[in-house]
């Protein structure tokens, strides 16, 4: 009786490696240490300018402390979504993705791997530069009535909270440049749609708007980024929700269309 033995070819595509790659890659270019210095400057700068000049009973006392000092996460978020869409839509803007999607047949392990080198790289960033910016500026905050510390209840939850709604905001935006394939259509979609259209929602008089911008992106990341509870806004499990599938939707789109479109 003779035994036929079918092989199984091994393709030296594995997740690790695409991974690898894209965590090569992400490192390689200018743009990347720009973004992530910008981020880390905006932050740590205008929290320890924020806990220098503080005054108790000022304008700012009734200001949430982990809002106050880590208010700057504003702007290095912004570094951080362009760093998102840097990820996915440089690559079609210079053309390298036709070698990303070459090497990788199947495509979608390409998108999944930029989001996750991308997700750990960011969170990690901005935790860190957090927890020192928020440690920093209470040096100057310890004798005023914005004086805290990561122990008292919800602090670092709030610090936490902060980096994962600039992650997540990241996340969304590089599921934009990954679908629309231009870093300024991408940026410019990110700034309106997700920074400006709320506000500009927010003046509408209709009570249905002002429930449904509770659970837009940036209101989300805010309720995530606060210790205290903030009037009017979803719960912070509502709103990590919400902003994880604000998250889950950006990428979802690019996947369908690596899918059914040529490079």
């Amino acid at each position: 009786m003779t035994t036929t033995t079918t092989r199984t070819p091994v393709s030296g595509i594995t997740p690790a490696r695409v991974l690898r790659s894209e965590w090569h890659k992400l490192w390689t270019v200018r743009s990347t240490w720009i973004t992530v210095l910008t981020a880390v400057a905006c932050l740590l700068g205008v929290g320890v300018l924020m806990g220098a000049t503080y005054t108790s009973d000022g304008g700012d006392s009734d200001v949430d402390t982990v809002v106050l000092t880590l208010y700057g996460s504003q702007l290095g978020g912004i570094a951080l979504a362009v760093l998102g869409i840097l990820v996915t839509a440089g690559e079609y803007a210079t053309g390298t993705v036709r070698a990303s999607l070459t090497a990788v047949p199947r495509r979608l392990p390409v998108l999944w791997a930029k989001a996750a080198v991308h997700t750990a790289v960011v969170f990690a960033v901005s935790l860190t530069t957090a927890l020192l910016t928020f440690l920093t500026a209470q040096v100057f905050l310890g004798d005023t009535d914005q004086a805290a510390s990561l122990t008292d209840d919800g602090v670092l939850a709030a610090v936490a909270g902060n980096a994962a709604g600039v992650t997540l905001l990241g996340v969304i935006a590089l599921g934009l440049g990954a679908a629309l394939r231009s870093v300024p259509g991408a940026i410019g979609a990110f700034v309106g749609g997700v920074l400006i259209v709320p506000e500009v929602l927010g003046m509408l008089p209709y009570e249905a708007v002002d429930t449904a911008l509770r659970y837009f992106p940036t209101q989300t990341a805010g309720v995530l980024g606060s210790s205290t509870a903030l009037p009017g806004a979803a719960s912070p499990g509502a709103a990590l929700l919400a902003l994880l599938l604000w998250a889950a939707a950006a990428l979802a789109v690019p996947a369908l269309l690596l899918k059914r479109r040529d490079v």
